[in-house]
Order: C-alpha cells, then structure tokens, then sequence
C-alpha cells in the first residue's frame, strides 16, 4: 500500500504512511518558509522513504510519545522543540518512561521497545516551547497551542498562512482518546476537545488515522464522535458496577482496549484510565466504594 504526501497549501504538506497512519506509523507534517523549513513530528514512516527523508531545519514534537519522535534521529544538525512540560521525556531513556508510568516487566519490555523499534535518542540540548509561543519560518509561521490530556504537554498547531490546524494524537479515530499514562489526564483531555472545538480553520490534520478533513462540519462531526468514547467507556464501566467489583476485575473487563487485543502494557493503561473514572464517579457520588479497591454504582 502506498500513500501519496498531500500537499494542504502552498507550504504545508501532509507526507504519506504506507499504513494509512495507523499505529506505528503516522503521518509528519512539513512545513516550508523562506528561511526556515521544519517537519513536525517525524515517524517511522521517514526511515524507509524511498527517496529519503525530507531536509528540515528544525523538529518539533507535538508531544514525548514513542512514534512521533521515531524520526527525530534522521535530523541531528536541527534544532529539536518539545512542549515544556514534556521536555524531560527527550532528555534520557529515564524521561521518556516517567511519562508512560509503566512499571516491572511492562516497563521494562517497552522501554526496549521504544530503543530498538522506534529508534529512540536522547538529545540534551532539546529546546523547550510553551503553548502561545510562535515559530517563525519567513512567512510562514507555527502557532503552539497547548492541548493537554493525552500528555502533560501535548500540542497542536496552527500554520499559517494556510490556514491549517495540526492536531497530533487528537486523532479523532474510533478508539477515541487515549488518557491512559501517568502523564495522562481524562478532564485535562475533555477540556482541551472543548477548546479545540471551538478554532477554526480551512483544514484540519492528524498524525494517525484520518489524515485530512476540509470541511468544519465534518470535523465537528467527528470530533464529537472521538469525544463520545469517552462517555461510552464510563456508560459501560456504571453498567459492570451494578453488583461490586475489585479494580482488578474492572481492568480485567477492558474498557479501553478490546478483551482480545494482545497489548503488553494493557493493564497499566485500563488501570490508569479507569482510575481517573472512579475518583471522579466516586467523588460525584455516583459510585461507592464499598470496601478498600472495591466499587458499585450506587443506588440513585
């Protein structure tokens, strides 16, 4: 399967993914000024680019995930930029597994993982930016806007003169949003969907999954639709307390990921999403905790 780049104005372009930017894989966004060209976030799709990865003067990162920094290492003359908050994850191996949270095996597993699969390098000398802040490129420029939730620092960006909005991991796919690390916040990430709700713009881009929407109405559409995930998982999780249940069996039901899907670090991720729905259900009063680590929804 081949995907062409997309160009989406006259500086901006999508670059393809084999697979359709599914996971591993996403989709980078190269951006070209006339002074500056930078490429936002660099996946793996770079490495096997038949003809080569693109020059670019300058990274950045919407955000310290394994696949969106897995071509950051086919640049080492340009400057690299992570959101503030998430810089620590480039710093060292250390620093990037403090924001996934995972622990033993699972940690251990990954962190080889994030190495030898997706080509992982520290760089000391990584540059911090802030939401607000603005990447001039010579007569293009990148507005960082922070959109936490899915990490502490995660980012999107508005170019213009396209008039392009970049969401990153805001993928609007049907998993729905991923809160699932320690770095993770499920009312930071509905916050950030209401926020980003409201900006317009004549395209709007992701690195996994859609690709591109043109049209506001469908971005809404499926923004709404992404939102809605996270209203599903806690629908069903009030359905599973009608009787009480130890937060080992919540994890063990899947609320995220599928019973089946083979997932090393599932777990971790049920146990953390699933514990931010209980503190707030719980402290709503819709659920009771009626024993240490056990939980049922309570009577209305």
């Amino acid at each position: 399967m081949t995907e062409p780049d997309r160009p989406l104005g006259a500086h901006v372009s999508l670059l393809g993914s084999p697979r359709g930017g599914k996971y591993p894989e996403g989709r980078p966004l190269l951006v070209t000024g006339s002074e500056e060209r930078a490429i936002i976030d660099p996946s793996l799709v770079l490495i096997d680019r038949a003809r080569g990865a693109p020059p670019a003067d300058r990274v950045l990162n919407s955000h310290c995930h394994e696949d969106h920094v897995a071509g950051n290492h086919l640049y080492p003359a340009a400057t690299w930029c992570l959101p503030e908050a998430d810089l620590p994850g480039m710093l060292s191996l250390d620093g990037l597994m403090a924001i996934y949270g995972f622990e033993g095996p699972a940690r251990d597993e990954f962190a080889r993982v994030v190495v030898e699969r997706f080509h992982f390098v520290p760089r000391a000398d990584a540059q911090a930016y802030a939401g607000g802040d603005v990447f001039d490129l010579g007569g293009v420029t990148i507005r960082a806007i922070h959109a936490p939730g899915h990490t502490r620092g995660h980012t999107v960006f508005h170019i213009e003169p396209d008039d392009v909005l970049y969401l990153g991991d805001i993928d609007l796919s049907s998993f729905g949003p991923y809160y699932g690390d320690a770095w993770s916040s499920l009312e930071e990430f509905e916050r950030t969907l209401a926020m980003v709700r409201g900006i317009t713009a004549r395209r709007y881009a992701t690195f996994h999954h859609i690709g591109v929407l043109e049209d506001r109405d469908a971005f809404v559409d499926r923004l709404d639709r992404f939102a809605a995930v996270i209203t599903r998982r806690e629908a069903g999780l009030l359905d599973f307390l009608a009787e009480s249940r130890s937060l080992d069996e919540i994890i063990a039901h899947r609320f995220v990921y599928r019973p089946g899907d083979a997932v090393p670090y599932a777990d971790a991720v049920e146990r953390r999403s699933m514990t931010q729905h209980l503190a707030r259900l719980v402290l709503s009063g819709r659920v009771e905790e009626t024993a240490p680590g056990h939980f049922r929804h309570a009577a209305a």
